[in-house]
Formats: C-alpha cells, sequence, structure tokens
C-alpha cells in the first residue's frame, strides 16, 4: 500500500513524499525509528466524503460533543476502539458516521487515532490531529483532546460575541435600505403621478428624486441581475489563490477593520499555538500546523516565513517583529514568555488580552456607529419627504392666494 506522509525531523525540517508499506502502522514505527515525527500519515486510496461534487460537512458542535464524550470514555479507562465503537453507533450525521466507521476500522486494525483521522483531513481542522498526535506520543490523549475543547469553545465563543455585537448595526442598515427602497419604489411612484395631473414644474430638488425612482423601476431587472452577476464574479475572484491573498492584505489595511482583525487572528494564533505547545509539539512544527490554520492567507504566509527563521535559529519573537505582522505588545509579551521559558502560559494570556481587546474595541464601534446610523437614515428620510412635499406646500400657498 502507498502513504503519503508528512514529516519534522530531529533539526525541524518539514518533508513531504510517497512510503510504500504493508501497513499504516508498520510504516508509522518505521518512520519513528529513523527519528521522524509523523505530522500526518494518509493512505492514497482515501475514503471520499464527496457526493454529486458537493461537499459534505461535519457540524462543529457535533465534533466537540463527540470529543467530550471520546475524553471521558478514556478517562474512565475505556479502550480506544470499544468507545470508538460506542460513539460512532450514537451519531445521525451521515457524513460524521461515514468518517467514524473509517476512523474505527483503522484504529481496530492497528493505526494510531492521529492517521485514522489525518486520513479526513479535509473535514477536520490541521490542529486537531496534531493534538491527537501529541497525545499519543505523551501517553495522554484524553488530555489533550480536552484540551482542543477547550480551545474551540473559547474561538467560537469569541467568535459568537463578536457576532452578536454587530448584529443590530447590521439590523439598522438592513431597515434603512428597505425603508429608502420602499420610498423611492412605491411611495415615489405615486407622488409622481398625483403631481403630473397638475401640469406645473415642480422643484429640483423633487424633480431628482422622481428621476432616480423612475430610472431604478424600469430598470429594476437590469439593475438585480447586474448586482448577482457582480456578486458571483466578485465571489469566483476571491476564490482565486493569488487574489484570496491580495483579498486578506486589503483586509488588514482598512482603517479600525484591519486592526481589530489582527487583533483576532493574534489571539486566534497565540491560542493555537499555547494549545499545540501544551500537547509536547515542537514550535517549529506548530508554526508549521499553524500556518495550514489561519484562515488570513496573507498572515499565513508572512508566518510562515517567520518559521523558516525559527528553523533556522532565529527566535520566535525575532521572526515576529522582522516580518511586522503583529502588533507591538504581542511581539514584547511572546518576547518575554521565550527568555523565561514560559511560552505556553504567556501565549494563553496574550490570548485572553486580545479577546478583551476586540470586545472592548466592538463595544466601542457600536456605541459609535449606532447614533451615526440612525442619524443618517434620518436625514436621509427627512430630504426625500421633503422634497416629496415641497410641491403641496407650494400648491397649498397657490390655492390660499
Amino acid at each position: 500500500m502507498e502513504f503519503r506522509c508528512r514529516l519534522g525531523t530531529a533539526t525541524g525540517d518539514i518533508v513531504e513524499g510517497v512510503y510504500i508499506a504493508d501497513s499504516e502502522a508498520r510504516l508509522r514505527r518505521e518512520l519513528e525509528e529513523k527519528g521522524m515525527y509523523v505530522l500526518s500519515l494518509q493512505r492514497r486510496a482515501a475514503l471520499s466524503l464527496s457526493s454529486g461534487g458537493r461537499r459534505q460537512r461535519v457540524k462543529r458542535q457535533e465534533f466537540l460533543v463527540f470529543n467530550q464524550e471520546l475524553a471521558t470514555l478514556l478517562k474512565a479507562g475505556m479502550p480506544l476502539v470499544q468507545s470508538l465503537d460506542i460513539l460512532r453507533q450514537r451519531v445521525t450525521n451521515p457524513t460524521f458516521k461515514s468518517v467514524l466507521d473509517s476512523v474505527h476500522d483503522r484504529v481496530r486494525s492497528g493505526s494510531s487515532l492521529s492517521d485514522a483521522f489525518g486520513e479526513h483531513g479535509s473535514l477536520f481542522p490541521a490542529v486537531y490531529s496534531a493534538s491527537l498526535l501529541a497525545g499519543e506520543r505523551s501517553g495522554n490523549v484524553d488530555g489533550v483532546i480536552r484540551r482542543y475543547v477547550a480551545y474551540d469553545k473559547i474561538i467560537g465563543a469569541v467568535k459568537r460575541r463578536t457576532l452578536w455585537a454587530l448584529i443590530y448595526p447590521a439590523i439598522l442598515v438592513t431597515m434603512m435600505v428597505s425603508l429608502i427602497g420602499i420610498i423611492v419604489l412605491r411611495v415615489v411612484p405615486a407622488f409622481s403621478d398625483f403631481y403630473a395631473n397638475f401640469g406645473r414644474e415642480l422643484p429640483l430638488s423633487t424633480r431628482i428624486i422622481v428621476a432616480v425612482s423612475n430610472g431604478l423601476v424600469s430598470n429594476l431587472g437590469v439593475i438585480i441581475v447586474a448586482v448577482i452577476g457582480v456578486a458571483v464574479a466578485a465571489v469566483a475572484w476571491s476564490r482565486q489563490p493569488a487574489q484570496r491573498h491580495r483579498l486578506d492584505k486589503w483586509l488588514l489595511e482598512i482603517p479600525w477593520v484591519g486592526e481589530t482583525a489582527r487583533k483576532f487572528f493574534t489571539s486566534q494564533l497565540a491560542r493555537m499555538l499555547a494549545t499545540l505547545l501544551g500537547g509536547g509539539i515542537p514550535l517549529v512544527n506548530a508554526l508549521e500546523i499553524s500556518v495550514r490554520s489561519l484562515s488570513n492567507r496573507h498572515l499565513a504566509r508572512e508566518l510562515d516565513r517567520v518559521r523558516i527563521r525559527v528553523q533556522e535559529g532565529q527566535g520566535f519573537a525575532a521572526g515576529l517583529r522582522e516580518r511586522n505582522i503583529f502588533p507591538d505588545v504581542a511581539v514584547k509579551m511572546v518576547e518575554v514568555g521565550e527568555s523565561t521559558g514560559a511560552l505556553q502560559e504567556m501565549l494563553n494570556s496574550l490570548a485572553e488580552f486580545y479577546d478583551e481587546e476586540i470586545e472592548t474595541e466592538v463595544g466601542r464601534f457600536i456605541t459609535l456607529v449606532e447614533p451615526i446610523l440612525l442619524v443618517f437614515m434620518g436625514i436621509i428620510i427627512a430630504i426625500v419627504v421633503l422634497a416629496l412635499y415641497m410641491p403641496l406646500f407650494e400648491l397649498s400657498s397657490v390655492v390660499g392666494v
């Protein structure tokens, strides 16, 4: 059988290759005897979870519950194969059940848990397989699974708090656009027909509003098609690797948004590295895994250059300072952690620090944006209403005379 392997050497190098062996367990033993650190090991004839070209997913919450239960069973002393057999029978998601059936069969035949899950790497975070590998090496699989669950819960909680904080401004914007749309597409045409019966010249502001309304109504279908076309083209453009990198870089350069996004990615990276280091994974390998896990491709590319510098013998903090991709406070905290030998603890503190910073920044943003949106919405509506009623005022004054 052929296996595609991703290996870490004793010097911190990352190598990839295809190896032939009778079984995965035997190949793993042979590589470890040679001093290799197996990051991933995947049989080339891997199980496919795609159906009709559509990518299937495993729900995050379901995956977390599985890991919590697996850690509990392992801690209670239940064998791994038996634990997997119990848990796979309780899963209802067909995609996840297929994965667990495959994982159970491979572990029962002698494969490690990290390799069994690594075969389905596209469905699960790279940090998860790496954590399992570290737990297997240290003999503390249930401990690293609990650490991963805690890591994922914290990351999810930060995302939820941020999204919930932005919901109200989004609702205000939606209401404003909807209200203006109703006025322009429904109310203005009614007023336009009403004024046409009088045969009088309308004020400039009214003529502008009526012209905009007539243009939108008469070309509404074209506008909708154009908007959909632009949206589809933008999505297709953003999915190209080169454009994705450029887009992620632009995101970090947007005032306030870029700074907040950088803080979020700093927190995410710090917590990820702390989780991996806590599991016994060397820093170079932890950085390599983090590069693959970061969603911002610009930061991921810069972090990979930091990894190369660390691999060459440079300090982690020095590499971060050289690339200038993370805030100065983060670099200084990493430097203190390196010098005191408490990098993992300092990374956890760094993540907590930026979690609070993000929450404060988002709260400040909402406090500032909410009244601005309300005032802007009021001004726009007032302008439209005055433009529509101004001819009525003129007509009433003429009739009064």
